[in-house]
């Protein structure tokens, strides 16, 4: 098993592109089961997760072969059978869920070990299965999931929380389904907005993107096409968080601005302040890193809430950044029970962050960081512990780094080029 060792305090100064958008590629992966003809992916990121689905694609019958030595990907689906698909890789990744409404569009059916991901508290499918069933899905667990639907069928349906997974699988279903579907209470983040522009290339009739209530008129059939997965904004923001807690200096090329708008007021109230300058993102060496009080001078709160208000996945950062600005917050994530256990390794820092329960903990900073041995137990919280060595006086030891890269292509070597002090080594 590998792991970073970080040896902090070292301003980060330079230029960085991001890599596209994991939660965007994995969706638009699934997608081509939807259709015969081969579609064509750019930009998809070098990540464990995007080779994890690549492989229960091709255990679906997939045929997918990388274009050069780019970045591009041709995926035929010309074949398609239902596969008993490997548990254990289905326990690595969240996303193999999302292979369920493209599967039975396609061929009425998919029996699906339970899914995996991050272990940040129970993550429900009560919502997909309600979305499938209302397209004439049926189901059953009993170990694993079977999904079956002789027809789909469009529907009015109200989704009972703005998932994301749930409402990619949704879609996917009913682009084929006979008839219109209009999807309520649909999640609207950066990577659904993808998916459905790369459907309606391909031949499907999606309106009202970006909003929360899709209007979706099936369609028979779905050509081939190909579509470039727009940049990670989890990958810009971590980066920002980066040069904020290293009080460096650097630029974000492409970075998806339109985007950004609601994280850089969030940001803002830590005392972070960052320019766009066309789709660049410019982070400065001197940021204030004063917390804003709310009026009458109250502790000010960050909670997360669905797109487009502030993304649970930022929440870790966000309390890495707030450790080195003056001033307390309270954070509140109400959505996964398990957020916040990670706070723990920064305490063992010296962080001073009082943990109320499993969905809230109050900052107070700033406190210098010192370097510690770590563990990272999720994608989010591991990022957020190397922003938290790159700010930190001495060597820290970051263990677990495969959670890290589930998400994250090359985090070493893109945070090297900007000039922090970071090596991988075997444990």
């Amino acid at each position: 098993m590998e792991k970073f060792i970080i040896r902090g305090g070292k301003p980060l100064s330079g230029t960085m592109r991001p890599s596209g958008n994991k939660n965007a590629a994995l969706p638009l992966m699934a997608s081509c089961l939807l259709t015969e003809e081969p579609v064509v992916l750019h930009n998809l990121p070098d990540i464990t997760d995007i080779r994890t689905m690549r492989h229960l694609l091709e255990s679906l019958g997939v045929k997918i072969r990388q274009i050069g030595d780019s970045s591009s990907y041709e995926l035929h689906a010309r074949e398609v059978h239902p596969s008993d698909l490997d548990p254990d890789i289905c326990r690595q990744i969240r996303a193999s869920i999302l292979l369920a409404g493209p599967m039975l569009a396609r061929s009425g059916g998919l029996v699906l070990p339970p899914p995996g991901g991050d272990v940040i508290g129970r993550r429900r499918v009560d919502t997909h299965i309600l979305a499938l069933s209302e397209l004439g899905a049926t189901f059953s667990y009993n170990g694993t999931f079977r999904f079956t639907a002789p027809k789909l069928t469009g529907a009015d349906i109200l989704l009972d929380e703005a998932s994301v997974t749930a409402t990619e699988n949704a879609i996917m279903a009913a682009v084929k389904a006979e008839g219109r579907t209009i999807l309520r209470n649909a999640a609207s983040e950066p990577h659904v907005q993808e998916l459905c522009q790369m459907l309606n290339i391909l031949g499907a009739d999606i309106k009202n993107i970006g909003s929360n209530t899709l209007v979706i008129d099936g369609v028979n059939e779905l050509g081939g096409g190909e579509f470039t997965v727009g940049p990670d904004y989890l990958e810009v923001i971590s980066f920002v968080g980066a040069a904020v807690v290293t009080h460096g200096e650097i630029r974000i090329k492409d970075a998806g601005v339109q985007h950004l708008g609601m994280i850089k007021l969030v940001l803002r109230r830590l005392g972070v302040d960052f320019d766009f300058i066309g789709d660049d993102i410019l982070v400065g060496a001197n940021q204030r890193l004063v917390i804003e009080p709310d009026l009458g001078n109250a502790i000010p709160e960050i909670s997360v809430m669905p797109w487009p208000a502030f993304p649970t996945d930022l929440m870790s950062i966000a309390i890495v950044i707030a450790t080195q600005s003056t001033g307390s917050i309270l954070f509140h994530d109400w959505m996964y029970p398990s957020r916040m256990f990670f706070t723990d390794k920064l305490v063992s820092m010296g962080a001073q962050i009082v943990l109320c329960d499993p969905h809230r903990c109050i900052v107070q900073g700033p406190t210098r960081l010192n370097g510690e041995k770590l563990d990272s137990p999720d994608i989010r919280a591991g990022i957020a512990l190397v922003l938290a060595a790159l700010s930190a006086n001495g060597t820290s030891t970051i263990r677990n780094i495969t959670q890290i890269e589930r998400g994250y292509e090359r985090i070493d070597q893109k945070l090297a080029a900007l000039g922090a002090d970071i090596t991988r080594e075997n444990s």
